[in-house]
């Protein structure tokens, strides 16, 4: 077989496992979506979360752990600052730097929320064994955290 041929089936082979990946992950994002409260975004959601398990945090290292824009960011903050869900305060060593946590309300809110999310995605997990769960988990960090040089 050429390389011209091995390198096509290769890239045939990513694709293929790509949109299967993709799709399956947009499957059950729609269906935890579902459990969701209404009004309440997969991104917000994510905000919540990483503050219930980390605490209060920087926007920007917010909007590192949950893959979003600090823009659209600064958007899923506004919303749930608005909702009553958190607050944001300037560092006083640098005003540039907004930290955001979780107020009394919020904190109530996603202490409830959060044990039915996390039972939805363990259904949509139950398909698989526990090793291919980590399994999985292992590959998709594997994938996400490469380095390219491209």
């Amino acid at each position: 077989m050429t390389t011209r041929r091995k390198t096509a089936n290769a890239e045939k082979n990513a694709l293929r496992a790509y949109v299967k990946l993709v799709r399956a992950a947009e499957t059950v994002t729609a269906r935890v979506h579902t459990v969701l409260p209404a009004g309440l975004t997969i991104a917000q959601f994510g905000v919540l979360e990483a503050l219930h398990h980390k605490g209060p945090m920087i926007q920007s290292k917010i909007a590192a752990k949950v893959l979003k824009s600090a823009g659209n960011l600064t958007m899923v903050v506004d919303n749930l600052e608005r909702d009553g869900h958190v607050r944001r305060t300037r560092e006083a060593t640098d005003r540039r730097r907004i930290r955001v946590s979780l107020t009394p309300q919020g904190s109530k809110y996603i202490a409830g929320l959060f044990p039915k999310i996390a039972a939805s995605v363990g259904r949509e997990f139950s398909i698989l064994t526990p090793g291919e769960q980590a399994m999985l988990a292992e590959i998709c960090k594997k994938i996400g955290l490469q380095n390219t040089t491209d």
